[in-house]
């Protein structure tokens, strides 16, 4: 297997890596999709096809339902599947190195698609770290995966759309919701009513977060606006949440805390990859620079969906169309008065579906003291278990960059590899220092980028074309 070349190696099986092996297999293309997850759909349609079949979606909503047609096509296509795949390396020369139930293997690809989608922002609050804490995007994981409810009241914090949607999916499953403490500033509203007319032809969209404000408000969820300085406490696990509003504090006991403050795009491989990423200040996060048919500056690395930006799930499907149909003319499969005439729809499904993001982008910013800690004993890397006071310890010896920081105090070379606190160390270092986020960077990734077993590693050794015995992979 060490020698399996393909046209088009795609990673990740949510709506971007669906819609582009679809198409690429359609064109005709050797296409190869590898997901984690033993079933397509990624996070946003995770295990849409068994909650489809048993009729569990009603209490996901009606958007998920359009995840089945992707999800269908996909599989009518022809192209090849690898469910159960951990990519643990994507080269620029076209190497892929994954882990699957039979072992750590190398593939070949004559071009990469990055599909790998979103992630939860880190919400590191004192005592997210206490045991009764998770994110909000985790809680809603549990229930579409496995039917899992939580037995306890649930208190909700932070901001952004998903905090409404996962507030209702779990009260439709049966759950208690004790409150929703919303982070963005009513006055944000002023603020945004130069994106409303943009947002106003997103329709559907727009009237589908004001359905969901309203049923929380039927369903007599207490909802608290302009809320900050969250903090969780408790001794062994959490037991309250303290935080401010209206100019006062306020303290309400909790049996399970959700966190959430938006998503980013997951971008741990592209960074392994070298290609050239850029700081976005509308989303206050770090992207892969794209061309608009997902090209890198790498030439054989691509990048679709929420992986590149955050657009949405519909938003991410075009783009995953419009990936492989340039993937199809780079390789010469078509020519390039076919890709653009094939790509029309996909560009006038993306416009439309794009509509929304700047209003949501600007409503739901994060507040500084929700994503860039300043206790001093608040974990920044859970992995190493690095506080604040550590972190600013670092800076003052001269870590003032997040790969320095990392030789003072491991942060970042944990399992997640800087996945989870790699945000959170370069905004903590921009505002220690005073220097623009875009001067500090980002951590540089190295593979393996998740953990893999050195015996598999071994099992690798020599096996790849052309590669001497006793010469690493890597």
């Amino acid at each position: 297997m060490s020698n399996e070349h393909h046209d088009l190696a795609i990673v990740g099986a949510g709506p971007a890596g669906m819609a582009a092996a679809t198409t690429a297999a359609e064109l005709g293309l050797d296409t190869v999709l590898l997901d984690e997850q033993r079933v397509p759909g990624g996070q946003i349609y995770r295990n849409i096809e068994h909650l489809e079949a048993s009729g569990e979606l009603v209490a996901l909503g009606d958007e998920y339902r359009r995840g089945i047609e992707l999800a269908r096509a996909f599989r009518g296509s022809g192209a090849a599947y690898r469910p159960g795949s951990i990519v643990w390396q994507t080269s620029p020369d076209g190497r892929i190195g994954l882990t699957d139930p039979d072992g750590a293997r190398m593939m070949h690809a004559r071009r990469i698609l990055l599909a790998t989608g979103a992630m939860e922002r880190p919400v590191p609050v004192p005592g997210w770290t206490l045991p009764g804490v998770m994110g909000a995007g985790a809680a809603q994981t549990l229930l579409k995966a496995s039917g899992i409810v939580p037995d306890v009241p649930v208190l909700i914090a932070g901001s952004g759309p998903l905090i409404y949607l996962v507030a209702l999916q779990l009260a439709r499953a049966g759950c208690a919701i004790s409150a929703l403490l919303i982070t963005a500033p009513a006055s944000r509203i002023a603020g945004t009513l130069k994106e409303l007319p943009r947002a106003l032809l997103a329709g559907r969209d727009l009237l589908k977060g004001i359905r969901w404000i309203n049923e929380i408000r039927r369903l007599g969820i207490p909802l608290t606006n302009g809320v900050s300085r969250v903090r969780i406490e408790g001794n062994d696990r959490a037991e309250a949440v303290a935080y401010e509003a209206d100019g006062s504090s306020h303290r309400l006991a909790a049996g399970l805390v959700l966190l959430h403050e938006g998503v980013i795009p997951n971008i741990q491989l592209s960074l392994s990859t070298r290609c050239r990423h850029v700081w976005d200040e509308a989303q206050l996060c770090w992207r892969p620079e794209t061309d608009e048919w997902g090209a890198t500056s790498e030439e054989r690395i691509a990048v679709a969906g929420d992986g590149a930006g955050i657009l949405g799930a519909l938003a991410a499907a075009s783009l995953g169309h419009l990936a492989a149909l340039d993937t199809a003319f780079r390789l010469g499969r078509i020519g390039e008065a076919e890709r653009d005439l094939r790509a029309r729809s996909a560009r006038a499904d993306l416009a439309r579906h794009s509509r929304i993001r700047p209003l949501l982008d600007r409503l739901f910013r994060p507040l500084p003291d929700s994503v860039v800690p300043t206790d001093p004993e608040t974990i920044v890397c859970r992995c190493e278990e690095v506080t604040v006071a550590q972190m600013r310890e670092a800076i003052r010896l001269g870590g003032e960059d997040p790969n320095r920081a990392k030789v003072f105090t491991r942060c970042g070379m944990g399992p997640c590899q800087g996945r989870m606190c790699g945000p959170t160390v370069g905004a903590l270092i921009a505002r220690e220092t005073g220097h623009g986020i875009e001067e500090v960077g980002t951590f540089r990734i190295r593979v393996p980028v998740r953990p893999v077993p050195l015996m598999a590693l071994a099992g690798l050794v020599g096996e790849e074309e052309g590669l001497p015995a006793g010469e690493s992979t890597l």
